[in-house]
């Protein structure tokens, strides 16, 4: 995405609620909802590390609760504030999961609100990355990342 941005090139986004992952479906110590698209979805998505997922869900979970939002309007919200997002792909079952996803536009996340998604949804950082982060004078982030 860094390159993109430098280009001035955005992306089209599929499947934005992560196969159905965040649209708070799927909880820590819960079976699936009867009525879901996950039964059959949720493995054949790309593979997620249960407590990276968990940990996203729970701050979106919160985020959702703050604005009166749902959690897939606060999940679509986030991802179209990115500046590289120019728009999404989404898969509502049906007319009401339709309406929610459009009523993602409707709202504006605060900026600390943003800043918590961004920060729960890092992921592990490999080596020599977290190695080279210790370094900023050395090995500064992109400007597009430091906001």
């Amino acid at each position: 995405m860094p390159q993109a941005w430098s280009e001035g090139i955005g992306a089209l986004v599929w499947s934005p609620l992560g196969w159905g992952r965040l649209t708070g479906k799927l909880r820590r110590g819960q079976p699936l909802p009867a009525v879901s698209r996950l039964h059959v979805t949720a493995e054949r998505g790309p593979s997620v590390h249960e407590e990276y997922l968990y940990q996203i869900v729970d701050c979106l979970d919160a985020i959702a609760a703050e604005t009166g939002r749902s959690l897939p309007q606060v999940a679509l919200n986030w991802l179209l504030r990115k500046p590289t997002i120019s728009s999404v792909i989404i898969g509502a079952r049906n007319e009401q999961q339709l309406r929610d996803n459009l009523g993602a536009v409707a709202f504006k996340l605060a900026q600390e609100q943003v800043a918590r998604l961004d920060q729960a949804s890092l992921p592990p950082i490999a080596y020599p990355y977290w190695h080279q982060r210790q370094f900023q004078d050395r090995n500064p982030l992109p400007p597009s990342y430091r906001d």
